[in-house]
């Protein structure tokens, strides 16, 4: 089984990648998602979300679940 993950707005634009199934066994926390995608540790400032709840990047992943990542969201 896999790791569902979604990039959103510009993350998505940046790495060209909407969805992207990972191996559960690639990436055992959300930290460790984003690092096995891109190849870069996670920068502070992105958001994730675990099966749609708000994740901090030391989150488990396991199989089943979708990790999504978003930039930072301003507003006014």
């Amino acid at each position: 089984m896999a790791v569902q993950v979604r990039l959103f707005a510009s993350l998505r634009e940046r790495w060209r990648i909407d969805r992207i199934e990972l191996p559960a066994d690639q990436a055992r926390t959300v930290a460790e998602v984003w690092q096995a995608l891109t190849g870069e540790p996670l920068p502070d400032q992105v958001l994730a979300a675990v099966n749609q709840e708000y994740a901090r990047p030391e989150t488990p992943v396991k199989e089943g679940d979708e990790v999504a990542f978003f930039p930072p969201v301003t507003g006014g």
